[in-house]
Order: structure tokens, then sequence, then C-alpha cells
């Protein structure tokens, strides 16, 4: 339970809302101020200032906040040596990856670092994006990879390789012999979109505006936590959807899908890999963070197919 709390308190203290760090945790607003008071009645003293702009630290709290980095770090690394203890020493690696990533990316990365590292056992969690930062500040994941970026200062993020979001119609649709579109044309059609909460949906979300679109002004009648789902939509002719280049390639190849970059400029987002301070299992990330800088290598593995990606040399 204080394990909890404390990275309850972290969040509330980074993003200085109790709104923002409850959507932050997937959790309510009331179970995130009353986690927070039962701490400060642990603590004997008020850790944060309420007002109407949101939350700020005490002087006791800021002084608390330099300490609770170290205590979540400590607590796993304990965790760690137990399972030492327990007879798992064996190499361990926990990743954390985005919908688009863990479907049409991870599988190629996994399967090539397989080969390579066999004694090394992954696990991994596909979620979205607010997903996987919960998990990277509960220290459950070591490693991250995600769509676009995350604003964290105790996190490091780097980018990886960078994918394009592109319109997606039927291959006959009548906007089926263009290879560009105007960003108006997404007005007169019925748009299929991710979820809220999706690294794909915020990286749209921002680049419209910056063409001048708000996604509220679009004819958004479905959204989806699954790619896939989207696909099988757009393919019955209930609309057009705008999402991950990487995901319709092969339909694209086989005539199912026609896709269109934005005629304006192209929406290009990062895909990064993101790491914690903390020191578990500090080699097998290094060994997987390798590959991901090895840009080379990467483009190969993802332009193939999972059963015959480039052989380790």
């Amino acid at each position: 339970m204080l394990h909890s709390q404390l990275v309850i308190f972290k969040v509330v203290a980074e993003t200085k809302n109790i709104s923002t760090a409850a959507k932050r945790l997937h959790m309510s607003q009331p179970a995130i101020s009353l986690q927070i008071q039962s701490l400060e009645n642990e603590v004997g003293v008020k850790l944060f200032e309420r007002s109407n702009k949101g939350v700020r630290l005490t002087k006791a709290g800021e002084i608390f906040y330099q300490k609770v980095q170290d205590i979540i770090d400590k607590i796993h690394e304990a965790y760690e040596l137990a399972r030492d203890a327990g007879g798992e020493s064996k190499g361990k690696l926990y990743i954390g990856a985005t919908l688009t990533i863990g479907e049409y990316v991870l599988p190629k990365l996994l399967a090539y670092f397989y080969k390579l590292y066999p004694e090394i056992e992954m696990r991994v969690k596909i979620a979205n994006t607010d997903t996987i930062y919960h998990e990277l500040v509960e220290k459950t994941i070591d490693i991250g990879l995600i769509e676009g970026t995350i604003d964290d200062e105790e996190l490091k993020v780097e980018k990886f390789w960078e994918d394009e979001l592109v319109v997606v119609v039927p291959y006959h649709h009548i906007w089926g012999s263009k290879e560009r579109l105007p960003v108006a044309e997404l007005l007169k059609e019925r748009i299929i979109l991710r979820e809220e909460g999706s690294g794909t949906r915020k990286v749209l979300e921002i680049a419209l505006k910056e063409l001048g679109l708000d996604l509220n002004d679009l004819n958004v009648t479905m959204e989806f936590s699954s790619t896939q789902a989207i696909k099988e939509v757009v393919a019955a002719g209930l609309g057009v959807t705008i999402i991950s280049e990487l995901t319709v390639r092969r339909d694209c190849d086989l005539k199912m899908f026609k896709k269109l970059s934005i005629l304006e400029a192209p929406i290009r987002r990062p895909l990064s890999f993101v790491l914690t301070k903390s020191t578990a299992h500090e080699k097998q990330k290094q060994l997987f963070i390798n590959l991901l800088r090895n840009n080379e290598l990467v483009a190969k593995l993802i332009s193939q197919d999972i059963c015959d990606y480039v052989q380790p040399v």
C-alpha cells in the first residue's frame, strides 16, 4: 500500500494536478485525493497546498519528494534481490509497448533478439501510451516503446524510428487514385479513429491543429482500441481512417487499401523507447537498447515478414 501511495504522490507532485494524475494512473480523482490524504496522515504533515489552479508541494513536500524516487528504486531493487534469492536468477527483461509498435514492430525485434540471447526471458505488455507511462512510473517494466513522447523529467526518451500517419481508404474508394490528400477533404468523410489515450490519436490531434483543423471538426463516427478492428470497419466501407503506415503496408500491397499522405505536410511521429532511472535488469536493457539504436538493422527487421527476418550475424 505504501509503495502505491508513493507512486501516486510522485505523479501528483510532477503533474501539479489531481485530474491529470488520475488520468495517467487510471484512477478516479477521489481515489487519488484519498491516497494523498492517507499519506499525509501517515507522514504527519501537509505535503501539498491545494488551490483552484491545482496543487503544489509544501516545503515539507519538496523534501519528501527528493527521497521518494530513491525509495521507489530501492523497493524494486529489493524485489529483484528476492527473486534472485528464490532461484529466479535467469536474465529477465520486461517490455511495455503501445499497440501499433506491439503488433507491427516489436514481434520482429523480439524474434531477432531471442536468436541472439535465448537465455533472456522476455515479458511483454501491450497497452496504450497512458498505460505504458503508468507501468514505467511504477517500474513494473524496464523499457517502454511508445508512439510520440512522454513529458516526464524522470524518464529518458530516445527516438529509434520514425513513422507516418496516413489516410487509409478502401482500394476502390473515390480517393483511391490520389497519392496525397488535402487536409480539408477529411471533412467530407466519416472518420474512424483510435481511442482517447492512444499515441496515434494524440499525435494526430496535434498535427491537425498545426494544419488549422480541430479534431472535433471531423465527423468521427467510431473509435476503437484495436487497429485491426479499424481496418475491418474501413474495409467494410463504413468510413476512412488515419493510422500508422506500418499497419497497412501488406494490405496496400494486396490492394485491400490505399494509403494517402496529407498534402500540406505528411504527419510524421517518432517511435521512441523510454527508460526509468532504475538499475534493474541493466545488462539486459542495454543489450536491447543496442538493437534499437542500430537503425539499419531495425529498418531491415521492420520491412520483412516475421518468418524470414534477418538472421543474426
